[in-house]
């Protein structure tokens, strides 16, 4: 695919704003960390992880080496001094990986499957046709992203932001916006917030016993975010480079070619579905969607063969991303602050940094949240930096320039923006109302005495 020429790897004022962003939500999450060796009130191995960040930021030409520095380094100092959540040495290294393993192959497997699930989608000839029905002007990138919003209510949101991606750089002239590319994350990261199949939180909430009515007004806050950054991005889109007006004469759709996307997709949420809703207990002792995505792909092969050429270039990039989740792993967040809407606000922001899985986790162990909230807050805040979501780590895959945080932040500032207005208008329309938690009183019943009434 084509890029956007790359940044410069000099140091500027707006490439620092990723050490500026950083350090507010470690001060202010440094009182709920676990003990450990600081520096100013800053536990060290958050020092470590803002140190790799920053290098990816600023060396992102050389980010795989800058990212295995770090993992090796944050691991070795946790060898050497903390431990791993409270259990010291290789015992706790290899009880943090035992943990962790479903989730990284878990990734793997979507990360590459997805890889060739798009060059599929991008071969079968729609992209080439859209440019026949989606309107010509910057409207048409604002349809493109409610189209990736929809897509994400009920598919992996890897699948819509790669999908929305894949017709980007199409119906673009393969010259995307970073601000745009930010806007198709917020899209599908925000269309997955109310669904308990739409976004890996969600379904989190809803195998622990959350109802799906709980989390549906996450839509409350999305939708209105969708509109913010989702029209400032596509003008953005819009003066960089305007959309394909006319589709190709010639552009055919192979039919069958779209067939073996949907049924690998078809694939993917039926197994996500069965496993977690018949069999919770297991869905976290193997990768089963990863290896299902793998499977449907090797059975359709023979009728459409997958890219595989694809697949060394996109495993270098997975590392790369998989690092970074590791690192953000290990990191010693082990309680919450007291349930409030303050702090649901607060994870929203927190997510773009740390990986939202364990946050979701913790806030499910410790109840008493509205769940329509939190999911709306870790779900949709992931978007504000490229590796805060699934979503923003596969397109990086695909559009290598994204992983610049300096730019990430310059571009896609529609993003906070729209996280911020969406969560308040949500909260002024529907109100807080913390659940008692689920596992010992009846779900959605609301403690009155501490809700936000309309």
């Amino acid at each position: 695919m084509a890029r956007i020429p790359p940044h410069s790897t000099s140091i500027s004022s707006y490439q620092m704003k990723p050490l500026a962003l950083l350090a507010p939500l470690l001060l202010a999450s440094s009182p709920a960390l676990a003990a450990g060796p600081e520096v100013f009130g800053i536990p060290v191995d958050f020092i470590l992880f803002a140190c790799t960040l920053l290098g990816v930021a600023l060396f992102h030409h050389y980010t795989l080496y800058v990212a295995l520095t770090g993992l090796a380094t944050i691991t070795l100092y946790k060898l050497g001094f903390t431990g791993f959540h409270d259990v010291p040495g290789i015992e706790g290294l290899i009880t943090h990986l035992g943990h962790e393993w479903v989730t990284i192959a878990n990734l793997l497997g979507l990360l590459l499957g997805f890889a060739l699930l798009a060059r599929h989608f991008e071969e079968s000839g729609v992209p080439e046709v859209l440019p026949r029905y989606l309107p010509d002007d910057w409207k048409g990138g604002f349809v493109l992203l409610i189209m990736v919003f929809f897509l994400s209510s009920f598919l992996d949101n890897i699948a819509a932001a790669l999908i929305g991606a894949t017709v980007a750089a199409t119906v673009f002239h393969r010259k995307v916006h970073i601000g745009y590319l930010a806007a198709i994350v917020a899209a599908s990261n925000a269309g997955g917030s109310g669904s308990v199949v739409g976004d890996t939180t969600t379904t989190m909430m809803w195998i622990d016993g959350v109802a799906p009515l709980d989390v549906f007004h996450a839509y409350a806050a999305a939708f209105p975010a969708l509109l913010i950054f989702g029209v400032i991005a596509a003008k953005q889109q819009a003066g960089y480079a305007p959309i394909q007006k006319d589709a190709s004469p010639d552009a055919r759709i192979d039919w069958l070619r779209i067939g073996v996307v949907g049924f690998i997709l078809v694939a993917a949420m039926a197994t996500n579905i069965t496993v977690n809703t018949h069999f919770p207990d297991v869905s976290d002792t193997f990768p089963f969607l990863g290896v299902a995505v793998w499977i449907a792909l090797l059975v359709a092969a023979p009728l459409r063969k997958p890219e595989w050429k694809l697949l060394p270039e996109a495993f270098k990039g997975s590392v790369f991303l998989l690092s970074l989740v590791l690192c953000a792993s290990m990191m010693p967040v082990e309680k919450l602050p007291t349930a409030s809407w303050e702090t649901a606000f607060g994870l929203g922001f927190v997510s773009a940094v740390f990986d939202n899985i364990p946050l979701t986790a913790l806030a499910l162990t410790q109840g008493g949240y509205d769940w329509g909230v939190l999911a709306y807050a870790v779900g949709f805040g992931g978007s504000m930096i490229w590796f805060g979501s699934s979503a923003g780590v596969a397109l990086s895959n695909i559009f290598p320039e994204a992983r610049s945080v300096g730019a990430w932040l310059r571009h896609g500032w529609h993003v906070p923006l729209g996280y911020v207005i969406g969560f308040f208008i949500m909260l002024a329309v529907v109100g807080w109302h913390p659940h008692t938690p689920h596992k010992e009183g009846p779900v959605a019943t609301p403690l009155a005495e501490t809700a936000i009434h309309r």
